[in-house]
């Protein structure tokens, strides 16, 4: 136990004096953290994801007024008015593409549709993009509910039913639009919610980053084994009664320390920092963190097993993180790709890795969500692990 002690002591030693080290593990991962973070519109805060429609009335009338109240308080468009606004600077706002579409409502049209008149309302678009669609559909509803409103309005009236007048019972038709009888409500759990609050894209970018970087900082890591076999303090190191099981322990013992000291630095960096919140179930991020680290440093051992020079160290080291980076859904999630993708995907441990920090950070989810992927991660933890110590025999025996 000491032999092994002291080999990981010696590791961590020489990797504190490195400053590749403390790039790779912490100054990275922040620094791409930020970039991912504002490219998915992580700092931007709330936005208005509804279509920019421009709005011109050249009618002055109560209907119109109603109109307009329909219309601004949509879901789904968002009305961009100015006194300055003129039908050609519509027409040139679509063309170009500032606006969804334009819509004016010509002179007369509040009286036409008091009066039950054939009137149309002139809406300027590009029909050819989807966008007009949804734009279309939301103004014929609007103006559906005024006729409707109207017509409603018109029939309580001609039955000369005494105190309803037509204005009324207009706005009385309206409001009805507002509670219909049946309804939709979609909730979810508080923790949920939360998560929701937080910036979804530093949820996902926080999380992918750290693992990312954590796999690009084995580069040092597996540089310190290749110099001990170069030196051939490892070949001496092999003729003493330490057995190789406890030489490779001790590499693996400095290397896991290292990652899960990251680890550590960077999930608390994310709660306070940008509000990531890991510490929502401390004990599922901690066994998240723990098991990513076993396999993580297994990884690192093995790649330091396997490199017969620094030039191989480097290549070991960053192939697998982009390659794991990319298949496993750090940098994009794999919930919007498709399904062949997202489980080729999971053949990465950075999948797992993603899945059990996101179960809790974006997806509010309990600690059993976090069983799965942790045994995941230590599988593969084990697995290079056992293929670290193999090459290790197989190599020396030579």
């Amino acid at each position: 136990m000491l032999r092994i002690l002291d080999i990981a002591f010696k590791d961590l030693l020489q990797l504190s004096r490195d400053f590749k080290v403390f790039m790779f593990l912490l100054i990275m991962p922040i620094l791409f953290t930020f970039l991912f973070g504002y490219a998915f519109g992580g700092f931007g805060g709330e936005s208005d994801s509804r279509l920019p429609v421009g709005y011109l009335a050249l009618d002055d009338h109560w209907v119109t007024d109603k109109l307009h109240r329909l219309l601004a308080n949509s879901e789904v468009i968002r009305l961009e008015e100015s006194v300055l606004f003129s039908e050609a600077d519509l027409e040139k706002l679509v063309a170009e593409g500032d606006l969804a579409a334009a819509v004016i409502v010509p002179q007369g049209y509040g009286k036409a549709v008091v009066k039950d008149k054939t009137v149309r309302l002139i809406v300027i678009a590009d029909t050819s993009v989807q966008a007009w669609t949804t734009v279309k559909a939301e103004l014929l509803s609007a103006a559906s509910r005024i006729d409707g409103a109207a017509r409603t309005a018109e029939v309580m009236e001609n039955m000369e039913l005494e105190g309803v007048p037509f204005d009324y019972a207009f706005d009385q038709t309206l409001s009805a639009w507002e509670e219909p009888p049946i309804t939709i409500h979609e909730t979810s759990s508080l923790a949920l919610e939360k998560a929701n609050l937080a910036n979804r894209a530093l949820a996902h970018t926080s999380p992918g980053m750290m693992l990312q970087f954590a796999i690009a900082g084995l580069l040092t890591a597996a540089q310190v084994i290749v110099a001990e076999r170069k030196s051939r303090t490892l070949q001496r190191l092999l003729t003493t009664n330490t057995r190789r099981i406890h030489v490779a322990l001790g590499h693996y013992l400095a290397i896991f320390l290292l990652i899960f000291a990251q680890f550590s630095i960077l999930i608390t960096f994310g709660q306070i920092a940008l509000g990531v919140n890991y510490f929502r179930l401390p004990q599922a991020t901690l066994l998240a963190a723990f098991c990513a680290a076993l396999c993580i440093s297994a990884m690192g051992l093995l790649i330091g097993v396997l490199a017969k020079n620094e030039e191989q160290a480097i290549i070991f080291s960053l192939v697998p993180m982009f390659v794991f980076a990319g298949l496993g859904g750090a940098w994009v999630p794999l919930e919007v790709t498709g399904e062949t993708f997202r489980v080729i995907g999971h053949l990465s441990p950075i999948a797992w890795g993603m899945d059990g920090f996101e179960n809790i950070v974006a997806r509010g989810l309990g600690v059993e969500s976090v069983l799965i992927p942790s045994a995941a991660l230590a599988g593969y933890g084990a697995l290079f692990f056992a293929l670290a110590v193999w090459r290790l025999n197989a190599a020396e025996e030579k």
